[in-house]
């Protein structure tokens, strides 16, 4: 099963009340949706439909004769996985309500209910159910896909990084992972947080590259009802939702420095407020975060804090770029070429060595995501089962490794190599300052202050 076809599964709906006509109420209600709906009119007769059925969301009364709101929902967290419940209670009862957040419901609304607003929370609540059955299902592909083996790498600096993997994942140490886009930062990401005591719970990413502060603010933290036009009900963000598990933030760079501020402020205390909220959340949540970006030299240039980076940088993992890598190409093609082929509906059985080689030598400025957009596009336009020469794109298959040679006489200046590597990297790339960046392994302000400083235009 793919997560596609996952997530368009129908998903279920359990509404359990002692009252036949909130029964009825809230059916009419969710008609339109496209859930399936159950129905309950006691927490026993609930659970025997739990035993039967996979349930994704309930919503429960709190005060039932018998096994009251409380006691089933301790009830249902013995199914895995544990469906996402809400309270209904009256305004008198809200401690009560508060002290089921605490036994594990995920949210409550006061009586009398508006209908319109119990929809949005059970929306919400469906979200974070498909994030969690999508975390299982991942979980149960941990071995060929996120486990240790699943990182691709024979060379020695993946070697290294397999072993740092191994090393960091059953800690609880926040983890910065840096390197170039396309590298592979969220398959090490996820091989952690797969490989660790959280496995069974979610991994929320979110990448943080150009969004602006209230957005991010609001996706990092959740928001209050009414905190901004257009917040019609108290959302969750992820922090929130990555709760017990793990949180990856992408592009961690990018963060604008106000948001950094408050950024620090919950690693350091673990909780924070919601947009417009009053009262303190609190999380235990492990953070890894990565960057394309040399934080080092957006500290110098004064956007991104020097007491962020090292609480993100408790430890740390630097993946190479591809071509650093070339001894993985060949199993990196392969791999592509068979997801390619089942997702296309194609057979491709052998690529030419001919072919092969001129993969392996091609410099991959996009990286292993850029290989497996080439790959992805032969194996579309393949017409045999074989990929030949012919099939690779031209930029690739005429590219002359050659020319991309430098020779530097034995006692030449430091200062003359790095020039001379400059300034040739500037002609490989017909003058493309961020590709020369890359192609040198410096952040481009780092390659421009470096030419003012030689004179180069």
């Amino acid at each position: 099963m793919t997560n596609n076809q996952q997530e368009k599964e129908q998903q279920t709906l359990l509404i359990v009340d002692d009252r036949e006509d909130v029964l009825k109420s809230y059916a009419a209600g969710f008609a339109r949706t496209n859930y399936r709906i159950l129905t309950a009119d006691s927490g026993s007769k609930a659970l025997d439909i739990l035993d039967e059925e996979d349930v994704d969301t309930i919503i429960t009364d709190l005060k039932m004769p018998g096994m009251d709101g409380l006691e089933f929902l301790k009830h249902t967290q013995d199914f895995k996985p544990a469906p996402v419940v809400i309270i209904t209670t009256a305004y008198g009862t809200i401690e009560s309500a508060v002290e089921a957040m605490r036994l594990g419901a995920y949210d409550y609304i006061t009586k009398p209910v508006d209908l319109q607003e119990l929809r949005i929370k059970v929306e919400r609540a469906m979200e974070k159910q498909a994030l969690v059955k999508q975390n299982i299902y991942l979980l149960r592909q941990i071995d060929s896909k996120f486990g240790f083996q699943g990182i691709i790498g024979e060379t020695q600096e993946m070697v290294e990084v397999v072993n740092k993997v191994k090393q960091l994942a059953p800690t609880k140490a926040t983890i910065l992972i840096t390197g170039e886009s396309g590298t592979g930062k969220e398959v090490i990401a996820k091989a952690i947080h797969f490989n660790s005591d959280r496995a069974n719970k979610p991994f929320i990413p979110l990448h943080c590259a150009a969004l602006p502060a209230g957005i991010l603010e609001s996706e990092l933290f959740g928001h209050e009802k009414g905190s901004f036009t257009g917040a019609i009900a108290m959302r969750k963000g992820r922090f929130e939702l990555a709760h017990k598990g793990t949180l990856f933030l992408d592009e961690v760079g990018d963060i604008p420095l106000e948001m950094q501020v408050k950024l620090l402020r919950v690693i350091e205390t673990k909780e924070f407020l919601r947009v417009g909220g009053v009262q303190s959340v609190i999380v235990d949540v492990r953070l890894i975060a990565a960057s394309n970006k040399d934080l080092q030299e957006e500290i110098k240039e004064g956007r991104f804090r020097e007491d962020l980076y090292y609480r993100l940088k408790v430890a740390e993992i630097q993946l190479p770029p591809l071509r650093r890598r070339k001894a993985d190409i060949p199993k990196f093609v392969k791999n592509f070429i068979e997801e390619a082929s089942k997702e296309h509906n194609k057979k491709i059985d052998v690529i030419t060595k001919e072919a092969m080689n001129a993969l392996i030598n091609y410099s991959w400025h996009g990286n292993v995501r850029e290989l497996k957009n080439t790959i992805e596009n032969i194996v579309i336009f393949a017409t045999t089962s074989t990929i030949e020469i012919k099939d690779i794109p031209e930029n690739i298959r005429n590219f002359d490794r050659e020319e991309n040679v430098i020779n530097f006489k034995v006692g030449m200046p430091l200062d003359q190599i790095e020039l001379e590597a400059i300034q040739q990297t500037l002609v490989s790339v017909d003058g493309n300052r961020t590709k020369a960046a890359e192609l040198l392994g410096i952040s481009r302000r780092t390659l421009q202050r470096k030419l003012k400083e030689y004179g180069i235009d």
